[in-house]
């Protein structure tokens, strides 16, 4: 009889190991094959992405890299499967100059585009980008002061919309750059709170251009979404409005 029992616990504690073990390989294949989550950890993707934000990034859109593995394990050559991203997708990828860091920013200029920004308003290959002045967006300070900011729809030239930000108005620290041609393979990357973003205007000891195989995925869409500046038990700063919301 005790053997008896002693043979259904291992056997209990092995079919245990099993579910446990075939459930971490899933989560991993899902995780490294089709979608990874995300949490927004700054405001430099104001008003598409609040800080306290948590997404899902697909990992098929433009194929896979070691980027695409766990701790950037270097078991794929190059980018396989690959496709490029449009302009205007919302992308994760890993920051060329430290590759453990991840960044989310816009795609604004693909291979061969020229990017500028000219008094505040943004243009690619030699034409302004339409933007159009809508309500402002009320941001809360670090004091917990809310201060109305310039908001626009911009219109980039594939007729993709989006909403950005300017606190300093025209005259922001990136408001005014030389013209950005950008290389084959590398993408000119941009956030959509202007004056708050470190992207590819004003930042080249981090990135200038993102190269195609430091992409991890495409912003999809959010799972969850609180205000991070307020306890985690407080179910009241949960931004219901938020949840399942498309990244655009």
């Amino acid at each position: 009889m005790e053997k008896l029992v002693q043979k259904k616990k291992t056997g209990g504690l092995l079919d245990t190991f099993k579910t446990v073990f075939w459930a971490i390989v899933i989560a991993l294949l899902v995780r490294t094959f089709a979608f990874e989550p995300f949490n927004i950890p700054s405001g430099s993707m104001i008003p598409t992405l609040l800080v306290g934000d948590y997404l899902f990034v697909s990992k098929f859109s433009y194929g896979y890299s070691k980027h695409s593995l766990p701790f950037s394990v270097p078991l794929i050559p190059g980018r396989i499967m690959s496709s490029e991203p449009e302009r205007g997708d919302v992308v994760v990828f890993k920051l060329p100059a430290d590759p453990s860091q991840d960044y989310i920013k816009r795609v604004i200029g693909l291979p061969g585009d020229t990017v500028q920004v000219t008094n505040g308003r943004l243009l690619i290959n030699g034409k302004t980008v339409e933007r159009d002045r809508i309500e402002d967006y009320i941001l809360t300070d670090g004091s917990g002061q809310a201060i109305a900011v310039p908001q626009y729809i911009e219109t980039l030239p594939n007729g993709k919309v989006h909403r950005i930000l300017e606190i300093f108005g025209d005259q922001g620290p990136s408001d005014n750059t030389e013209p950005f041609t950008v290389p084959e393979g590398h993408f000119f990357m941009m956030g959509d709170n202007r004056d708050n973003s470190a992207d590819s205007r004003a930042f080249p000891s981090r990135f200038r251009f993102v190269p195609i195989e430091n992409l991890v995925g495409r912003a999809e869409f959010l799972f969850y979404s609180k205000d991070s500046s307020q306890p985690i038990y407080d179910l009241g700063s949960i931004r219901f409005d938020r949840l399942f919301q498309g990244v655009n």
